[in-house]
């Protein structure tokens, strides 16, 4: 059940200061990942530790602080680590010295909120199990089995580990394929990959990466070229791809190259169906066409880079924002999973990046709260192919696909 094509799960490491959750997965990993003290609220931000599940595959633990920190820091602590829930996969719970009261309670409740699962975990029974009142307590709180565990004699990790198998949901490992309805056995896929210079050197990005991957795990034949030999290929090849994807910045160019009996998209089209909210990009990109002077846009990008003047989401989308508009509009960009700069109300459109480097519930969770307020969202590849008059070829192919 290995997580393969997919951005590796995460899961969330909760509880009080001085629970043991750092040393819970220092035990785990086998590595002094975490930094441990017997000082409470050492673990200040999240902190991530990569984690290999024999028979499962990579996870990401992530080491959050204590929910009851105090303090003017500690109140942006626990802030931080709510923020976390939203981005995980499977929460564990840890408690201890058999306590269980409103903070466990508040945590159980933002996992519910947040429709996480989690595993229950009585850690440090080397100096105390937990009593038959606390154990009924955490059922009847949460219908879970409070399981049992000690850093110091760390002899049911097997348990735990088969606990967070059990646990995490299915579909973290049975995500669909990127090419899932678009391509079958012995199809020809063209793929144009321009190498400019947001290419990393001697590498090609991850997008591409992960479509040529997915071609090739339809059993389907891939073609990679750049941009410069598509007209050529075609003319001397005679070879008529059943798909040509290209990069979405260069669909004004592609567009006339690329026959119309030729069904065409881009990368970040592919990744707005297998990952984001794709009925909601589909209902979010026309408020490109209803921009006002003075309206602000907040570009959502999922990982941080080295920024050039060829930066997609921080030069050329409002380039051609503008160019297509005609109006003034302000911008904030918010790189990773960054807090936002203002209130979400303030943003009249939200247009979020292909999301390869995160994971669909990362980028679920980090669209929904603008959903919930009818803000529009919309990703790069469906913008750029809206504001270029490309967009209904664009989408096409997935038509009659179910999501």
């Amino acid at each position: 059940m290995s997580k393969g094509r997919e951005s590796t799960p995460h899961i969330g490491i909760f509880g009080r200061r001085n629970n043991g959750k750092s040393s819970f997965i220092n035990c785990l990993t086998g590595h002094n990942t975490a930094i441990v003290s017997e000082i409470a609220g050492t673990t200040t931000d999240p902190v991530k530790k990569s984690y290999e599940i024999t028979g499962f595959g990579p996870v990401i633990l992530v080491d959050t602080a204590g929910i009851d920190d105090e303090g003017n820091l500690g109140v942006v602590r626990v802030q931080k680590t709510v923020d976390t829930i939203k981005t995980i996969d499977l929460a564990i719970l840890l408690i201890c010295h058999d306590v269980f009261d409103s903070y466990e309670e508040k945590l159980i409740n933002l996992f519910a909120e947040n429709d996480i699962p989690y595993i229950v975990i009585h850690n440090k029974t080397d100096l105390g199990k937990p009593g038959n009142p606390l154990i009924r307590k955490v059922y009847n709180s949460t219908q879970h089995k409070l399981l049992e565990f000690s850093s110091t004699a760390p002899n049911n990790i097997d348990q735990i580990v088969n606990e967070i198998k059990t646990n995490i949901p299915e579909t973290i490992y049975s995500i669909s394929s990127l090419m899932r309805g678009l391509v079958k056995k012995d199809d020809i896929v063209l793929l144009i990959t321009p190498i400019d210079s947001e290419a990393p050197e001697g590498r090609m990005i991850l997008p591409q990466v992960q479509a040529l991957r997915s071609v090739l795990d339809h059993h389907a034949v891939c073609i990679i070229l750049k941009e410069t030999e598509v007209t050529a290929f075609l003319k001397n090849s005679g070879i008529k791809p059943c798909i040509a994807i290209t990069d979405s910045q260069l669909f004004p160019r592609i567009g006339k190259m690329i026959p119309s009996d030729i069904p065409l998209t881009g990368f970040s089209v592919l990744f707005a169906r297998h990952k984001g909210n794709f009925e909601a990009y589909l209902k979010g990109t026309p408020a490109l066409s209803k921009l006002r002077n003075g309206d602000r846009i907040l570009m959502l990008e999922s990982c941080t880079h080295h920024v050039t003047c060829d930066d997609i989401g921080r030069h050329k989308l409002p380039k051609w924002i503008k160019e297509f508009s005609g109006k003034n509009i302000e911008y904030d960009v918010v790189s990773s999973l960054g807090s936002y700069p203002r209130a979400i109300e303030e943003y009249k459109l939200v247009i979020q990046c292909g999301g390869c480097m995160i994971t669909r519930k990362q980028l679920s969770g980090r669209l929904q709260p603008f959903i919930e307020k009818n803000i529009p969202v919309t990703n790069y590849g469906m913008a750029i192919a809206w504001m270029h008059g490309i967009y209904e070829r664009a989408i096409k192919p997935f038509e009659g696909i179910k999501n």
